[in-house]
């Protein structure tokens, strides 16, 4: 079997089997790159809620909590709560959060939802399972870099690598290089 032939073979089925992992990591790696414009992993939503009157800071931490949750109609199990001060208590669900300033009688509702999808992949992609995950994520790293390389050899003549496939792959590596120089 002549060279190129192999080469196309192998890279054919490597590219079939990273074709999930790509788009896994793909999918994470945009995400990820935008963590300043908005949270990957979390829906966080807020709500500004009015406490009614009959609540006051005289009252117990446990008479506060029961009071809050019957009157916003939260039925969750409370997982803790906490008094920072006389007049502002934390009352902690499993996905929310209710703040609360009796002085004011504002509360603050916060509640925590996963984004499918993109929860799962960054944490595939951040490598948060590690053991068995590393190696699989070394081996797709192993694979691109196999697809990068047999990628360069899959088209002959001025098309392909002696002709002007050369000035794409100088383009490939100049790009981080200029971003490099300009902001390492």
């Amino acid at each position: 079997m002549k060279i190129r032939k192999l080469i196309r073979l192998l890279h054919r089925d490597v590219g079939y089997v990273a074709f999930g992992l790509t788009i896994i990591y793909s999918i994470s790696g945009i995400a990820v790159n935008h963590v300043n414009d908005w949270n990957p992993n979390y829906i966080i939503g807020k709500d500004t809620l009015i406490v009614s009157s009959g609540i006051d800071s005289t009252l117990t931490s446990e008479q506060i909590v029961e009071h809050l949750t019957e009157s916003f109609s939260i039925t969750d199990s409370i997982k803790s709560f906490f008094r920072s001060s006389p007049t502002t208590i934390d009352i902690f669900f499993d996905k929310k959060t209710l703040s609360t300033n009796l002085k004011t009688r504002i509360a603050v509702l916060e509640t925590v939802e996963s984004r499918t999808v993109f929860h799962e992949s960054n944490f595939l992609h951040l490598n948060h399972p590690k053991k068995l995950w590393t190696w699989i994520a070394d081996l797709f790293a192993v694979a691109l870099i196999f697809l990068a390389i047999t990628g360069i050899f899959m088209i002959k003549g001025k098309k392909g690598i002696s002709g002007r496939g050369k000035w794409f792959i100088l383009i490939g590596i100049l790009i981080p290089i200029v971003f490099l120089l300009l902001y390492f």
